[in-house]
């Protein structure tokens, strides 16, 4: 587990924008695949394309750091025109660099339970 921080963010998916969100998420997978330092970048949907769950790991802050920047200036605006935040939980010891841009979306930190040596 180490350094490694990751997310799991519930989005809802705004009335009439699945097929469009679906295809921008195809622009933010190809955009992220060759990205140093990003582990697992995926995305799941309700039977009913009402909500969106993300699932993203990263080897440390600095990788998240660096996605994050990149995800803002290319598709943060068309990215908040389509869905609505309801939940971003962040797992690990971001660094506060990272924190200060997390706590814009209004994360929850959960660090490591106890003092084990997990694996990933």
């Amino acid at each position: 587990m180490g350094d490694q921080i990751s997310w799991r963010v519930e989005l809802a998916v705004k009335p009439g924008e699945l097929e469009n969100f679906q295809a921008l998420t195809g622009e933010m997978v190809e955009a992220t695949r060759d990205e140093p330092g990003t582990l697992s970048y995926e995305r799941f949907v309700t039977d009913d394309g009402k909500f969106v769950h993300v699932y993203e790991r990263y080897a440390d802050s600095a990788a998240a750091l660096v996605h994050l920047r990149k995800f803002g200036k290319i598709f943060g605006e068309q990215f908040a025109s389509m869905v609505d935040r309801i939940r971003f939980t962040v797992f690990g010891n971001p660094s506060d660099e990272l924190k200060g841009l997390l706590d814009d979306f209004g994360a929850t930190y959960l660090r490591p339970f106890g003092n084990f040596r997990y694996w990933a």
